[in-house]
Parts: structure tokens; C-alpha cells; sequence
């Protein structure tokens, strides 16, 4: 006897359907896994068999094959325990066929369903086969902003039975709400206006930034403010999201909020880039995908994990290969940065006395090189706070800082950030005549290279844009340099 059902799994960041196929032998009991699956999956008999005995079902005393295809990819996690189920009470007769589902969930000994990693996946590929699909009620919750989903929460393996057998109706699933609590205000922010300049820009455009500053002077504060102005991610961006977080074993939902990665500088190259042994998981560039990647203290980290950041900054997106495979994981980040002028933190202080030496100084600034410093657009020095504008005035929020950033977005019918434009589709936008005149004057001199140029004037459209401009003058020009100068 021989049934199938379908669940989820994932290759990379990328959900694939998986065929659980449940074959009765007529052999003394025995249960047999195949399919590459983990030991969380192999350990699924028994949850199974408890399950079914509480909810009034028969585990079959015979050899019980279950196959997960295709087989060459590697599945993980209990979230087959129900569809491995449902699979061997087709295969046995006890519900009608279960080819017309996909399913996901754990289950627990007493049948109810748990929460699984592969809810989005699974929601994936059932909107793409046009099938219902079966998971724990938090799961559903968490997925029902997909359009097009035939969505049937179940708390039990009893439910998901009577689902099958065609006697439990669809049911209307709440979306879960974003948290807007956890949205941090700009104009928490006193003083700092040309940091503030820049981190307006840094949104408007998508563009790298490095805060540089003594200790204090709210260059973290800048950076977890950033996500709060950025424009909402769109419906493709939140499943692309939610995937990622659930390939690396996270739970997020649905959510517009662009996501914000802080990792601490102790963190090793798998975490930050991706890898780690076994199935490769996407690291924290990946996490923050299509959000901020805020790097604190970046001259505290190891140097050999900044330098594998470049391809990825560059290429937006991770490729990692292994003997088995090679998965690609999405890495479409916003970098922002946040370093002390020197070991003490007061080198340029106007009030405290830097005590490094020069050479410690020197070895401070080596850790960032200069490949990965020409691929930051903007460098801000953020100095001190004097009191007058510390006791002063809050400065602009985030909902009025935001829609002026969604407004030099929407000036155009470009998709991608103007941090990514290429040469050519600069030179088919508006500039003035002075603005190639001050660009070459400044490659002849040396003060930038030719990525620097790009970069230059990708940052002064972004300064137009945001002033209501198509055409770019050497104004913007001018501030656009500005804001790649460290003092």
C-alpha cells in the first residue's frame, strides 16, 4: 500500500516541494527513512505513533518506508511529522488520498501540532501547486498575508484528519500586525545635523555609511534609526525575508519593517557571511537582507571577516559551494558602519586629549582596507554633541524624514537603489555640464579612484532626487564630496 503527501523544504534561501512518500510492506514491523532526513526526522516514529494512539488512529504494525524526494536534498527539522502521518494513514487506508495537500507542523505525543521553521516555505509551494495547505495555527497567523492561499490552520492531528476527509471548512485566518512598538524615533536624535543630513541621504539612496566619532556622540543611535525611515518592504521583499530567516532556523513573519542585523564584532565568517558545517546557512549579511546591516565598532573586527564582505556588498549575494552542493543566499544590504577615530575614541575631540601614539593609531586604521573603504558611499564624521543642542529642540521624526525619502524614491520608474546604478545609466540621467568637469578634476588629482567617481555621482543624484531635482548640479556635487570626507 502507497500514499504521498507534499511538504517543504529548503535549498538555500529557495522553498522546493517535498514529496513524502509512505509505502506498507507486509513484513514484521519496522519503519525505514530515506531521503537524506536528519535525526530530529528520524526520531519521528515515535512521536508519530504516540500522536496517532491519543487521537484514536492506528499505527501500522508492518514495515513502514517513508521516502522524502527528491533524495539528494538534505531535509532537517520535525516539521515532516505531519505529513509523514498523514502519509501512512493514506497509505493504510484509514483517510482518503493525500496528494491534494501540503503539510508542515510537528507533532507532539498527544496529537496536537507544533510550530515549524518551514511554515512560509510550505505556504510557497502550496499557493504554486494551487493546493490547501495544513499547519499549526502560530504558523497560519504568520503566513496568511500571502494572496492566493488556500490556508487551513490545525491545532491537532485530528483536525488535520478531518481537513483530509473533506469535513472541515476554510476558515478566515488574522494577519499578525507589524510591531510598531519596536520602531526606534529619529527625533530621539538631538543635535547632530549633518549626521543627520547623512543618514537621510544614506536612505534615499540605499547607500553604504560609515559614522566616525568619539565615544558618545550617537553614531549607534544614527544607525538603529535608519530602518525606522526606510520605505516598507513590498510583498515579494517580505516572503523573500521571511525564507531567509527561515533558512537559518528564525522565525519572522510577514513583515513590512525592513529587517536590522547588529552582530557583535566577536563573530566568526560563517555567522557574518554564511556557511557553517553541514547544510550552509545564510549569515548575518543574508539576515539583513533587503534591510541594515550595522556593523559597531567595525575596527574591532577580525580583518579577514571584513574582507568577506566585498563580493558580497558588491554583487548582492552570497554564493557558497560545498562537495554536495552550492546554494546562493540573497545579500542586498544596506552597510552601515560606526568605528572611534583611535583606540581611546578622542583623537579630534575638541574637549578630551587623545593619549594613542601614532603608530597605534596607524595600526587602528589598517583593520579597514582601503577595497572595502571605497565601497562605503558615505563617510561622516559625528562629533561630540554640544549642550546648547543637546538641551534643545527634538529634530524631525521619522514619519516626516520618512515620506521625504519615499518621495526621492518615487521620482523615478527605477526598481533598484541609486547606490547600484551603473556608468551607463548615470550617464543617460540629467547632469549639468560643471559636474563631469568637477568628477575628472578630482580623478587627475587623485582624491578618488574610478569607483569613487561612480559613487560620487550616484550619491549627488540621490541629493537632487531628494531636493525634488531630476537634473544634478555641481551643488550636489560639491555636498555629495563632502560627505565622503572623514572631518
Amino acid at each position: 500500500m502507497y500514499a504521498a503527501t507534499t511538504s517543504a523544504a529548503f535549498s538555500g534561501a529557495e522553498p522546493r516541494p517535498v514529496a513524502v512518500e509512505a509505502h506498507i510492506g507486509r513484513s514484521k514491523e519496522a519503519f525505514r527513512l530515506t531521503g537524506l532526513p536528519d535525526t530530529a526526522i528520524r526520531e519521528a516514529k515515535d512521536r508519530i505513533r504516540a500522536a496517532m494512539a491519543c487521537t484514536g488512529l492506528k499505527f501500522p504494525i508492518r514495515t513502514v518506508t517513508v521516502n522524502l524526494a527528491p533524495a539528494e536534498l538534505p531535509k532537517e527539522g520535525a516539521a515532516y511529522d505531519l505529513p509523514i502521518a498523514l502519509g501512512i494513514l493514506a497509505a493504510t487506508r484509514q483517510i482518503p488520498a493525500t496528494g491534494r495537500v501540503v503539510a508542515t507542523g510537528e507533532l507532539a505525543l498527544d496529537g496536537a501540532i507544533r510550530p515549524a521553521n518551514t511554515a512560509v516555505a510550505a505556504a510557497m509551494v502550496a499557493k504554486g501547486l494551487g493546493l490547501p495547505c495544513l499547519m499549526a495555527p502560530d504558523d497560519a497567523a504568520v503566513a496568511a498575508g500571502l494572496e492566493g492561499l488556500d490556508l487551513r490552520p490545525v491545532s491537532t492531528l485530528a483536525e488535520a484528519v478531518a481537513v483530509v476527509r473533506g469535513g472541515a471548512p476554510a476558515v478566515d485566518v488574522p494577519v499578525v500586525d507589524d510591531d510598531s512598538d519596536g520602531v526606534v524615533e529619529l527625533a530621539d536624535v538631538r543635535g547632530q545635523e549633518s549626521a543627520r543630513r547623512a543618514l537621510e541621504i544614506a536612505a534615499a539612496g540605499g547607500h553604504h555609511l560609515l559614522l566616525i566619532g568619539p565615544p558618545g556622540a550617537g553614531k549607534s543611535m544614527l544607525a538603529r534609526r535608519l530602518s525606522g525611515i526606510l520605505p516598507p518592504l513590498d510583498p515579494e521583499g517580505m516572503v523573500e525575508v521571511a525564507c531567509i530567516w527561515a533558512a537559518a532556523g528564525l522565525r519572522r513573519g510577514l513583515e513590512t519593517a525592513p529587517p536590522y542585523r547588529s552582530p557583535h564584532h566577536n563573530i566568526s565568517m560563517p555567522a557574518l557571511v554564511g556557511g557553517g558545517q553541514g547544510r550552509p546557512r545564510p549569515g548575518e549579511i543574508s539576515l539583513a537582507h533587503r534591510g541594515v546591516l550595522f556593523l559597531d565598532e567595525i575596527a574591532e573586527f577580525p580583518r579577514g571577516c571584513l574582507e568577506g564582505l566585498r563580493q558580497p556588498l558588491e554583487d548582492g549575494s552570497v554564493t557558497i559551494a560545498r562537495t554536495s552542493a552550492t546554494v546562493r543566499f540573497p545579500s542586498d544590504v544596506q552597510l552601515v558602519a560606526a568605528a572611534n577615530p583611535c583606540p581611546c575614541g578622542w583623537e579630534g575631540d575638541y574637549k578630551k586629549t587623545c593619549r594613542c601614539r601614532p603608530d597605534a593609531i596607524a595600526r587602528y586604521g589598517r583593520v579597514l582596507s582601503g577595497p572595502l573603504l571605497d565601497r562605503i558611499d558615505i563617510v561622516v564624521w559625528v562629533p561630540r554633541v554640544e549642550t546648547r543642542r543637546f538641551m534643545g529642540a527634538p529634530g524631525e521624526s521619522s514619519l516626516v524624514v520618512g515620506k521625504r525619502v519615499m518621495a526621492a524614491r518615487e521620482m523615478s520608474d527605477r526598481t533598484e537603489h541609486n547606490r547600484v546604478l551603473t556608468r551607463g545609466e548615470l550617464d543617460d540621467l540629467p547632469e549639468s555640464g560643471d559636474v563631469a568637469r568637477t568628477v575628472a578634476a578630482a580623478l587627475d588629482d587623485g582624491r578618488i579612484t574610478a569607483r569613487g567617481a561612480d559613487k560620487l555621482r550616484r550619491v549627488a543624484r540621490t541629493v537632487a532626487e531628494l531636493d525634488g531635482r531630476e537634473c544634478v548640479s555641481v551643488d550636489d556635487l560639491g555636498e555629495a564630496m563632502t560627505l565622503r570626507q572623514r572631518q
